[in-house]
């Protein structure tokens, strides 16, 4: 059954039960827009490809040498004739009779009749006087028949599925994709997201700090977090705090974007005019959720298209760690993609972590691999929500299940790997 963010009241939620409702906000993925090849990195495919042809097209060679019929019991005496040298992009339209090879080069078409290619530091080539060339094989009890070839449509049979519908395309889809020979593809076109700050101690970077003032950090890591996770930014700035204005800046958002967030002041009990903005421009819920740091979250849906909005915590780590658990999933439904979780693997805990039963903590952590291949996590020190320089110093959250209490120095965790650019 599908949950209603208005039908939580105030009890306190589940991380897993508040991110099914938080996606449920998004009825399906955005409309499907034909992209060119090479603007299509990041992007999800609307559809799935079938391939028009088969990968390889032909039956090819692996490495350099000679292809041949390989007969270990009628191997000639005199060694193998060389008819040809077939080069890649090149081929060779008549059969080879007994007896005869051709030299060919990595990638192109085996000769009909041939099956297998020894490469060249397996062969001795002699010239007869005559201008004929002979190919012996050194070894040959090592040679095995279909050896260094690559069969047509090995990698991907003509008529098969290619890649499916929901897959985000990086570099190793890009080069399937064009292997196939299309020039562009059918992609669900990018969540717009409105990302807005509030409040007259919010200062842009780069203008002067007054002496009750903060740096607007939450809007540029959202910013950045949208962009990682697919999304197209809509910044609207730091909206001045009068209601209109809010006011004015969401329905904005709500006409334009398909998902808004901001960060900070609009709980239960904040005594500003965001909220207030919010009641007017649409529906608003709050919710109490079982985790730390992130426990406050406002959600619901704003103008006549009922836009989801997120409002996530106004601390710094707290507003990135909710933006992963629940504005990450929103927007991978928003793309049509499956994984509405976040990324999961199992660490060894190197020291004992502290938490506390009944809600889920995410713990800025460092994981490695040990020299045993084991995963290996530990916390990255102070765990405060406006530590931020914690999310620098962090690849991972250590998500520590509501059942636990503690986590022993030698027991397994969960971690969801942070994005790191290389």
């Amino acid at each position: 059954m599908t949950l209603s963010c208005f039908e939580l009241g105030e009890r306190m939620l589940a991380a897993e039960e508040a991110r099914e409702a938080v996606v449920a906000l998004a009825s399906g993925p955005l409309p499907a827009e034909r992209v060119a090849l090479a603007s299509l990195r990041g992007r999800v495919l609307a559809e799935s490809l079938l391939a028009p042809i088969d990968v390889p097209q032909n039956t090819n060679a692996a490495m350099d040498g000679v292809a041949l019929a390989w007969r270990p019991e009628a191997l000639p005496s005199s060694g193998f004739r060389r008819v040809a040298e077939v080069l890649a992009g090149h081929s060779l339209e008549r059969p080879l009779a007994p007896g005869e090879c051709a030299g060919i080069t990595t990638g192109a078409p085996l000769p009909p009749g041939a099956d297998t290619v020894i490469m060249r530091e397996q062969l001795s080539v002699d010239t007869e006087s005559d201008g004929e060339v002979r190919v012996r094989v050194e070894l040959p009890e090592r040679v095995r028949r279909g050896q260094n070839v690559r069969q047509a449509g090995e990698d991907i049979p003509r008529g098969t599925q290619a890649l499916a519908a929901g897959t985000r395309l990086g570099a190793g889809e890009l080069g399937l994709i064009a292997s196939l020979g299309f020039g562009e593809a059918r992609v669900v076109r990018r969540p717009r997201v409105a990302v807005f700050s509030t409040g007259d101690e919010v200062m842009a970077p780069g203008e002067a700090l007054p002496s009750a003032g903060i740096f607007d950090a939450n809007r540029f890591a959202l910013m950045a977090l949208v962009e990682e996770h697919g999304g197209e930014v809509i910044d609207l700035g730091i909206l001045p705090d009068t209601r209109d204005a809010i006011a004015d800046g969401l329905s904005r958002a709500a006409r334009d974007a398909d998902l808004v967030l901001s960060s900070g002041g609009v709980s239960v009990g904040d005594a500003d005019h965001t909220r207030a903005a919010l009641l007017e421009q649409g529906e608003l819920g709050f919710w109490k959720i079982a985790i730390r740091p992130g426990r406050p979250l406002a959600c619901g849906r704003l103008g006549p298209r009922g836009v989801p909005f997120l409002g996530l915590p106004g601390n710094p780590v707290a507003s990135m760690v909710t933006f992963l658990q629940f504005a990450a999933p929103l927007l991978a439904r928003l793309q049509g993609r499956d994984d509405t979780c976040p990324p999961r693997l199992t660490a060894v805990a190197e020291q004992s972590l502290r938490s506390r039963e009944g809600r889920v903590d995410y713990l800025r952590g460092h994981y490695a691999s040990a020299s045993d291949g084991r995963l290996m996590v530990s916390d990255i020190g102070a765990q405060g929500s406006g530590i931020l320089s914690s999310m620098v110093r962090a690849n991972c959250l250590i998500e520590i299940d509501a059942a636990r209490g503690s986590v022993a120095a030698g027991e397994s965790v969960t971690i969801q790997p942070l994005f790191r650019l290389p």
